[in-house]
């Protein structure tokens, strides 16, 4: 039994199973083989050594004087020789040797034994991935079968990924031992071992690499509120913090994009636009719909959540996108029913019941956003600001944002301790979160007649309420305060002044 113990040393060493279920397995299949020899196995006694080094199997009989039943009955003179102390009725284990069994025996034995093993891997790997559906696991390329990839997943074999049709991604292209990343999205047994459905096209699989790309995600900073995909082509992220300071764009993109360009490089070059969620719809669906700048969004049916998106002319085509795939994916970020109009065909349709609700819409927006604007004007009050750099500018001179943009823009910022790549980063910044204004010389010229014409405008539409026209209340037809009786109908008029 030397080989069997090496096999078992084997098992328990190399290849990870547990010492108990090594004893079930080896203990079934040698029942089995002893069952297939003798015709049972109720009196089969499986012995393992204390170290596991050993294992032996034993006919457990009982002494008798005549024996009938040579299975289960030992001749009392023949245990007299093996033990004096033996007498007629007491139990003998005799030990068997496996190698007498017949040949059908040891070949049920050793299939026994495998599929005994075989299950018990799957049972182990089963536990140990099924709290991993939802998680991400790297593979590499093994074959392909009806469109189907099958991915090697380690463990000799035994775990085996695959990636159906149905979630690859439309544009990759995998060659023998090319690297996979997807998504664990359901785990079966099969008769060989252990089988992971993968995903490449979940949106999880998205989120999943963001997080371990953007630490404010990872620890609650940045909420990812909703992810689309078009899987291989285009992906929209709607991100939001509660924290007004965090910029959850500028988290996700990070500095010169370079978080947002591993997501991905992972995702083998997939576009991907990352917006700020809004509890707005309206602002929403502008940001949905980008990278195209929208003029003005309507909605058309706030129950049936309908809107309208108009558009220029030359921004019509991005907010469509290829074959409509833009605003098809940020419908579905919305969950609106987005049309999408340029300014002229706008123009064409009957928006006047819109105008009111929409005009209040934007005068409400208009007076949020000037109660919460702070005006930036020094390079320290820049959001997400290197304070040691702000303190050496400052120190040199440059405090406000405009000498800084003037002296960046001339290159003629040499300050010990400040690198290239400092100032660069301060730039950014600045073009991220400030808007320069530029003072129109007529603005004062143009308020002055706008308001002259108002004036003008005015006094007109009074000169026209005095010059009111008066029409026969039984009738209709145009008449004259001077008028006594109508001179349509002959109905006598008597004109009565108004107390108020």
């Amino acid at each position: 039994m030397s080989e069997m113990a090496e096999a078992i040393r084997q098992l328990i060493q190399e290849k990870g199973y547990s010492e108990d279920s090594v004893k079930q397995t080896i203990e079934k299949a040698l029942k089995a083989a002893y069952k297939r020899t003798y015709g049972t196995d109720e009196n089969a006694i499986v012995k393992f050594a204390d170290d596991m080094s050993d294992v032996s199997i034993y006919s457990r009989k009982v002494v008798v004087d005549g024996v009938y039943d040579p299975v289960r009955e030992y001749e009392l003179e023949d245990a007299k020789k093996l033990s004096e102390d033996l007498e007629e009725g007491d139990e003998i284990d005799l030990l068997e040797d496996p190698k007498s069994f017949d040949r059908s025996a040891v070949a049920t034995g050793k299939q026994t034994a495998h599929q005994g093993l075989n299950e018990t891997f799957k049972d182990s790997l089963y536990n140990e991935y099924k709290d991993k559906v939802g998680e991400i696991i790297i593979g590499y390329y093994q074959r392909e079968r009806n469109g189907n990839i099958y991915v090697d997943l380690g463990n000799a074999g035994r775990l085996e990924g695959v990636l159906p049709v149905k979630y690859q991604s439309k544009l990759e292209y995998y060659e023998k031992n090319d690297r996979i990343k997807a998504l664990i999205v359901d785990i079966k047994k099969t008769s060989t071992g252990l089988q992971l459905i993968l995903s490449r096209s979940d949106p999880k699989l998205v989120s999943s690499i963001l997080e371990k790309e953007v630490p404010e995600i990872a620890d609650g900073t940045v909420e990812i509120t909703k992810i689309v995909r078009d899987a291989g082509y285009r992906t929209k992220i709607a991100v939001y913090s509660k924290r007004e300071e965090v910029d959850p764009v500028g988290a996700c993109v990070g500095l010169k994009g370079i978080r947002i360009q591993n997501v991905i490089r992972e995702l083998l070059n997939e576009k991907i636009d990352v917006l700020r969620w809004d509890p707005d719809p309206v602002e929403f669906i502008k940001n949905a719909l980008s990278p195209a700048q929208v003029n003005r969004v309507l909605i058309m049916d706030a129950d049936k959540r309908q809107a309208l998106a108009i558009v220029e002319e030359s921004q019509f085509s991005l907010a469509i996108g290829r074959q409509g795939q833009n605003v098809r994916l940020a419908n579905r970020l919305c969950d609106w029913n987005i049309d999408v109009k340029t300014v002229e065909q706008a123009a064409e349709m009957d928006l006047s019941s819109f105008s009111t609700v929409q005009n209040a819409h934007a005068l409400f927006n208009d007076e949020v956003a000037e109660e919460s604007y702070d005006e930036i004007t020094t390079v320290a009050e820049l959001p997400g600001i290197d304070e040691r750099v702000a303190g050496l500018l400052k120190e040199n001179g440059i405090e406000e944002i405009q000498d800084f943009v003037e002296a960046y823009d001339e290159n003629t910022i040499n300050i010990e301790g400040i690198t290239k790549e400092d100032l660069d980063a301060v730039n950014e910044l600045i073009n991220q979160n400030v808007e320069f204004v530029e003072e129109d010389e007529n603005a004062e010229t143009e308020e002055q007649e706008q308001g002259e014409e108002t004036a003008a405008e005015t006094q007109e539409e009074a000169s026209e309420e005095e010059e009111a026209e008066y029409f026969c209340p039984e009738c209709g037809a145009k008449i004259t305060l001077d008028d006594k009786v109508c001179p349509n109908c002959g109905i006598e008029l008597v004109f009565e002044e108004d107390e108020e």
